[in-house]
């Protein structure tokens, strides 16, 4: 049975994510949102953890089975947004996550391959078949590829009955930096939104965004004055050059249930200078830290448009991999009910915490967090304290950290001062 919190408005399982999904009601969750574990990228040292498959295909076919019980329990209007990052096939370059955080040093920088990533990317079954199969059964991952797993887990998917809707790329203003001399710096992750059924519940007023200046300085034109484009339905266009309808238009206006768009209601419309336009599919969002994860937390600035868009009020939200708790404590501010699913006890208590120290007071949620993890309530380091306060890039960290040095000077602190190994 899972552990509620929040009055009832948040479950909590913890278990594993394939056989908790096949207790749940079919048809029962208006969105998901969620991130699984990265194929070959760390090791959380959890028995039956999934991203440890030994090939790609594996992967990819485990995933594919992880979701088919997701859209069962999905509603018929439902949407699932995944998020996915992509990684290069390595050989073996770091210590497993877990030991990482048992030596106290963890940095967060996913670089520990926990096996090597290089080779089959359909590796036989113990039954002589291939995971994965298909036609390209003996294609390899050699030594650099990028892998691509996003999109052969969203065309899987794609195949296995989902209608795949848009990928959504999210842009990351301050990305971990790379040493790499022959590539880019990798500064996005994809998000993929994907619907149960051809039609679905899209709330596209709830996410509209701003018009950029340009576009009211465009609609301010004299558009009847402008010549227009002749380029139109490949230069075919018999009727005259296509010109922009804007506010105000001097152009014929026909009947309305004429057929002819810029017709009398439609003039009318635009007589208003729009402020909104529906969001556009790149997203810059920050990623931010959480000091008791050892590993990726979900930006909640990223999933707030996946469940304003995907899920009414008052409707239920789903991740299957919830990790530390965004998901559902994003879904509990937007006023709808969540469910979270995660393998990792450790995780499971860390998200159940988070969630209860979110409802409190700052310093009343502080000392909650750290009584139920059992850390001590001293500041500890030279910068404790920032992650409990919104930091949007890298200058609002900066300045908070010299805001606690000051603060701890004031207070009779001793001030950090240069060591002489300090160069």
């Amino acid at each position: 049975m899972p552990e509620t919190i929040l009055g009832g408005k948040i479950a909590l399982h913890c278990g594993d994510a394939l056989a908790v999904l096949r207790t749940l009601p079919p048809d029962h969750f208006h969105c998901v949102v969620t991130s699984p574990p990265y194929w070959g990228l760390r090791d959380y040292g959890v028995d039956g953890q999934l991203g440890l498959e030994q090939s790609l295909g594996e992967h990819v076919a485990i995933m594919t089975e992880v979701f088919q019980e997701v859209r069962r329990v999905l509603r018929p209007d439902g949407t699932l947004w995944l998020n996915y990052g992509d990684s290069y096939a390595t050989s073996v370059n770091g210590r497993s996550a877990a030991d990482t955080k048992a030596a106290g040093n963890d940095d967060r920088t996913f670089r520990d391959k926990p096996f090597s990533t290089i080779g089959p990317i359909h590796r036989g079954k113990r039954d002589g078949s291939r995971w994965g199969g298909g036609n390209n059964s003996d294609a390899t991952l050699k030594p650099k590829d990028l892998c691509g797993i996003p999109w052969r887990v969203a065309f899987a998917l794609q195949a296995d009955g989902w209608w795949l809707r848009q990928d959504i790329i999210w842009s990351k203003p301050n990305p971990m930096p790379e040493s790499i001399r022959d590539r880019f710096t990798k500064s996005h992750e994809y998000v993929f939104l994907l619907a149960k059924s051809e039609r679905y519940y899209f709330d596209q007023e709830a996410i509209l965004e701003d018009c950029s200046p340009s576009t009211h300085a465009r609609m301010s034109q004299d558009v009847a004055s402008k010549i227009g484009t002749f380029r139109a339905n490949g230069g075919a266009k018999t009727n005259g050059p296509l010109r922009a309808v804007t506010r105000g238009s001097t152009c014929k206006i026909a009947e309305a249930g004429s057929g002819i768009k810029n017709n009398s209601s439609m003039d009318s419309a635009l007589a208003i200078m729009s402020e909104k336009r529906n969001r556009r599919s790149v997203w810059e969002v920050t990623t931010q830290p959480f000091s008791e994860a050892h590993f990726a937390t979900f930006p909640p600035a990223l999933i707030e448009p996946c469940i304003l868009a995907g899920c009414p009020v008052g409707g239920e939200v789903l991740d299957p991999f919830g990790g530390a708790g965004t998901t559902a404590l994003v879904a509990a501010s937007l006023g709808r009910r969540a469910t979270q699913i995660e393998l990792n006890p450790e995780y499971c208590r860390l998200a159940k915490t988070r969630i209860e120290a979110a409802y409190m007071g700052a310093d009343e949620g502080r000392r909650h967090m750290a009584k139920q993890l059992g850390k001590t309530e001293d500041p500890g380091p030279l910068f404790a304290g920032i992650e409990y306060a919104p930091m949007d890039d890298m200058r609002k960290s900066i300045e908070l950290g010299f805001k606690v040095i000051r603060e701890r000077i004031a207070n009779g602190g001793e001030p950090w001062t240069p060591k002489s190994t300090d160069k």
